[in-house]
């Protein structure tokens, strides 16, 4: 039987989302919460790899049981395992080719950057950033990324396919935050870090307009600016057919 859960973490206290050995991680907690469930082991595939420092309101995850719990119930044996820092919000039975990365239609991230006076209680889920911010220039970035495009430029490591298609970016301020929302499909490893880093690149002129859409639109120009960090990175949601 094929299951379902979105679940909410805090990446400062795990090793990302992928498991590795000898370090905690979001798959590692899970696949051992279930397969004391399951009484034999499980495997979790996740909608994205949040690395490490990475929050989630809305991660996607899908495996497989051998045996046949109602859903309500299983999510609160998860929960009474993973608990505090991983919380399944929804559970629910799901057909035998659902995919939680692949049937996923598109995904949401937001970035958070703090603009009040520095807190050590912000530094895990914020960019606490002290330069001046000229929103209208991120705003113009916001624009610009807004498409279809190689984002081999924006994307950590080497990849046979960086094509991605983003429908929207969106800033948001309240007092003392920034919230930047990116909503699209295939996000590659430090995309959304990278992105955000090339706004504030471009806030502190440390680039221009003509070399963002070069980065864009040229296949062959090879250039990278800086990598946000990944405590202000949180993933709001997968959203499916299903």
């Amino acid at each position: 039987m094929r299951y379902f859960i979105k679940i909410q973490y805090d990446g400062s206290k795990f090793f990302g989302f992928q498991r590795q050995s000898h370090k905690k991680t979001i798959q590692g907690e899970l696949e051992s919460a279930l397969s004391l469930i399951n009484k034999s082991p499980v495997v979790v595939k996740g909608a994205g790899r949040t690395d490490v420092g990475v929050h989630a309101y809305g991660q996607g995850v899908h495996f497989d049981l051998d045996v046949i719990v109602p859903a309500e119930r299983l999510k609160r044996a998860i929960n009474s395992i993973v608990h505090p820092y991983i919380h399944v919000v929804l559970c629910k039975k799901v057909s035998d080719d659902f995919h939680a990365r692949f049937s996923a239609q598109k995904k949401s991230y937001v970035y958070k950057i703090w603009r009040g006076d520095f807190s050590p209680f912000k530094e895990d889920y914020f960019l606490q950033y002290d330069n001046p911010i000229d929103i209208e220039k991120l705003k113009e970035c916001a624009c610009l990324f807004v498409g279809q495009y190689d984002f081999h430029n924006f994307v950590s490591g080497f990849r046979d396919n960086s094509n991605g298609t983003i429908y929207d970016v969106n800033i948001l301020e309240s007092e003392n935050v920034i919230t930047i929302r990116f909503v699209g499909k295939s996000f590659y490893r430090y995309m959304v870090r990278n992105l955000v880093g090339a706004m504030l690149d471009y806030n502190e002129g440390n680039c221009d307009i003509l070399l963002l859409e070069k980065m864009l639109k040229v296949k062959n120009f090879d250039y990278q600016l800086r990598t946000a960090k990944s405590q202000g990175l949180y993933l709001e949601e997968v959203c499916y057919d299903e």
